[in-house]
């Protein structure tokens, strides 16, 4: 009964955007290292997950912004932090990613200034990220292609960059965009799609497209 009321759920849901990566040619042993310094290399290494959107939203139709869960017929379940760190591989412990957005652009020219060398251009407020996973799956904008330049002043330092618990600000993003996609007036959602849709296959197997690979790790490369 659970797979046929979720089916039509599926149907009927409203049609929201889904667009995901490439994986990465391979990296060379100095970029791996780095890679793995910062705690982001299984990230790199998750490939294609095309649109899911009718999925995506069904899911949307069971989250309930009061308890940041999903209320299902046979009880509430969500994403926790132990899913993102075997999902993604990411790390889940350590300081909190937070910080001001500074969103003047006289503070993005002097924070690029100083880590690039270089300057945007005036009319664009993102920075569009040459690193895939910060570009496309951790804190995607709702063209899932840029990422905001808040999180630049917190790379400054590349070897305090694994300090930071990157999973627990992947997991609050994601409640975050279940919670603005539920109003009425949401056409797109933003945020981690690939953990999503990664754990609801996990989860909830039969919606699977074909049975994954238990040794996989991270589980979105299954």
């Amino acid at each position: 009964m659970f797979e046929l009321l979720l089916y039509w759920e599926l149907v009927a849901s409203r049609m929201l955007m889904c667009d995901h990566l490439h994986p990465p040619d391979p990296y060379n042993q100095i970029v791996e290292a780095q890679l793995r310094e910062t705690g982001f290399y299984y990230v790199s290494q998750i490939g294609v997950i095309k649109g899911q959107s009718a999925m995506i939203n069904a899911l949307i139709e069971r989250w309930r912004p009061e308890t940041h869960t999903f209320h299902f017929p046979v009880g509430e379940c969500t994403v926790t932090l132990e899913d993102v760190a075997v999902i993604l591989g990411l790390p889940t412990n350590g300081l909190p990613v937070t910080g001001p957005t500074m969103s003047s652009f006289e503070a993005l020219e002097a924070e690029c200034l100083h880590q690039f060398g270089i300057a945007p251009a005036k009319m664009n407020m993102y920075v569009k990220c040459h690193i895939m996973l910060f570009g496309k799956v951790l804190f995607a904008d709702k063209s899932g292609a840029g990422v905001h330049w808040k999180f630049l002043p917190l790379l400054r330092n590349f070897g305090q960059i694994i300090q930071f618990s990157w999973g627990s600000a992947c997991l609050a993003h994601l409640y975050r965009s279940l919670c603005r996609a539920t109003r009425v007036d949401c056409k797109e959602m933003d945020g981690p799609l690939t953990l999503l849709v990664s754990w609801a296959w996990n989860r909830l197997p039969f919606l699977a497209p074909i049975p994954g690979n238990p040794r996989v790790f991270p589980v979105a490369n299954r």
